[in-house]
């Protein structure tokens, strides 16, 4: 289980979309990129945080404990992953968003158009079924489907496996994309080399104030679906404002998936990485 937020599950798959080599890959009992081996420990009381007894007027530390040992190895395994990446010249961007903000539309349109000038695979991250990934496939690019079950991010063991059974070719641009969750994926390290967050104009202009967290670990904001602003309450500027609030240096990109405004800076800001 997932200290931080609670979630989790015995299971996590990891299926090669449009292959006969679909696989089902219990957490951690891979040995891809770096050669960690991130278990949890399941048996703290050995390093005595978790004593049998312990007196009830003793303040009561093991469960921060345990949180920082598992994020500390999910660090530890991210970095490592981060050098294996780098070794081969691939680029992996991390692409969170709550659900439905576009951030599946925003890949498919990037892939067709060739935007980032190189070849794209995909980790796609969900809790069930294959959709995205399918989809992905279908616009033109390589993509792993993991399946979290219960949980609501990916993690750094999870995009091991996951980049294990896509085997992107050197140079290539990875894209992560995480579970739809505007909270818990900003805190787990995937050794990813920028971390992007999308939102709609759908969603509200309060999002920045309301999960700081994800707006503050930021390298670029995406405003998608500008084309409905007509339409709907949003604050163009106040969103900024509010965003640069928390990181004063993050880069900023309305843009319109569906009418193609604003795409030109993406694909600008993709040829940079």
């Amino acid at each position: 289980m997932c200290t931080t937020c609670g979630c989790g599950a015995d299971e996590v798959r990891v299926t090669a979309v449009g292959t006969t080599d679909a696989a089902t890959q219990p957490r951690g009992h891979d040995h891809g990129p770096g050669h960690a081996h991130p278990h949890p420990d399941t048996h703290p009381d050995t390093h005595g945080e978790l004593p049998d007894s312990q007196d009830p007027t003793e303040p009561r530390t093991h469960t921060i404990d345990l949180e920082q040992r598992i994020l500390a190895k999910n660090d530890q395994l991210a970095e490592e992953t981060r050098h294996w990446l780098g070794d081969r010249g691939i680029t992996a961007v991390n692409l969170m968003s709550s659900p439905g903000s576009g951030k599946t539309s925003l890949l498919e349109r990037t892939i067709h158009d060739n935007g980032a000038g190189r070849p794209i695979s995909v980790v796609e991250g969900d809790q069930e079924t294959v959709f995205d990934a399918t989809r992905i496939r279908e616009a033109g690019a390589k993509a792993v489907q993991i399946n979290t079950g219960a949980g609501c991010h990916l993690d750094a063991t999870m995009v091991k496996s996951g980049l294990e059974k896509l085997d992107p070719g050197n140079g290539d641009l990875v894209f992560l994309e995480n579970v739809g969750n505007l909270v818990c994926p900003a805190m787990f390290d995937l050794g990813e080399a920028r971390k992007v967050v999308v939102i709609s104009v759908t969603e509200g202009d309060d999002k920045p104030l309301k999960y700081p967290h994800m707006f503050a670990a930021a390298d670029l904001v995406v405003v998608n679906k500008t084309d409905l602003l007509p339409y709907v309450d949003f604050d163009v500027d106040r969103c900024e404002k509010d965003a640069r609030s928390l990181n004063p240096d993050v880069t900023w990109m309305p843009l319109s998936v569906q009418r193609g405004d604003g795409l030109d800076a993406w694909y600008e800001w993709l040829r940079e990485l």
